[in-house]
């Protein structure tokens, strides 16, 4: 199931879509729901909606808050000249960094320096703390794709994140929740990140989940160990190799297998 957040005749809604390789009987439509997803059963209101005739916005209500990954890949890592932490090193992004896929990505004038970092996120469905490893499955909610947008010059002169990654837009996330998968294929997934610039599209990281450091089952394992997790929470597992600069007029494409395509053009601050 892919679950979306939308936006018709300015009503927020959520939704569950069905493409047109689903070779279903409503090929790009959505099916809109009562209430929310996270917080209820899914119930249908019997509403159907084309896919073309909505906006998707992100996929969760921001509620609380964004738990971000550091170095979880080698290569990612290396490029950097960081060593790999022997722990997961973590870090917050406030939830107004939040938005969704087609929203723009805001360039603040106090950087010159912002980079891209496609990821796999993951969505927490359940209040939880202190989870073993063995049962991280029934936590989960589902995953999709995040951007977790850095200002480089800003994190190297802080010395630490909270600035660089926690402007407002931020955090991209979409292009919807893909509940259908199984830890096990989670874990095993293509991810590829291109930028779009004056025509030429560029690719710039490619790789796949299994080349996570700490698995998916141990990062959030490990994080409800200092903090309890709520239903919208989401956890990013960190960012391969490939990382690059974005400027004013680009469109950044996060691209991850089983789930979508999460598509942002970038634009300066006014």
């Amino acid at each position: 199931m892919r679950i979306a957040r939308f936006v018709h005749n300015d009503t927020i809604a959520f939704g569950t879509v069905e493409l047109d390789e689903d070779r279903g009987e409503h090929p790009n439509t959505i099916a809109v729901l009562n209430g929310d997803p996270l917080v209820t059963a899914v119930q249908y209101t019997g509403e159907r909606l084309l896919l073309d005739d909505v906006r998707l916005v992100a996929p969760i209500i921001p509620r609380s808050k964004v738990v971000a990954i550091g170095r979880n890949y080698a290569a990612h890592a290396a490029e950097f000249g960081n060593e790999v932490p022997e722990e997961p090193m973590t870090f917050l992004k406030p939830n107004t960094s939040v938005i969704g896929s087609g929203e723009p990505i805001i360039y603040p004038k106090q950087t010159t320096a912002v980079d891209h970092e496609g990821e796999l996120a993951v969505v927490i469905g359940r209040i939880c703390k202190d989870v073993p490893v063995e049962r991280v499955p029934e936590v989960i909610f589902g995953y999709t794709c995040s951007n977790d947008v850095s200002a480089r010059d800003l994190q190297q002169r802080d010395k630490q994140w909270g600035r660089a990654k926690g402007f407002d837009t931020f955090c991209p996330l979409g292009p919807w929740i893909v509940t259908h998968l199984s830890l096990e294929e989670a874990s095993d997934l293509d991810l590829r990140v291109t930028v779009t610039r004056n025509g030429e599209t560029l690719e710039r990281q490619s790789s796949t989940t299994k080349n996570l450091v700490h698995g998916i089952a141990e990062l959030v394992s490990f994080v409800s160990s200092f903090t309890t997790l709520l239903p919208g929470d989401v956890i990013l597992t960190g960012t391969p190799e490939g990382v690059g600069r974005i400027e004013p007029g680009d469109v950044v494409d996060v691209e991850i297998e089983g789930i979508g395509t999460l598509s942002n053009p970038v634009v300066a601050a006014e």
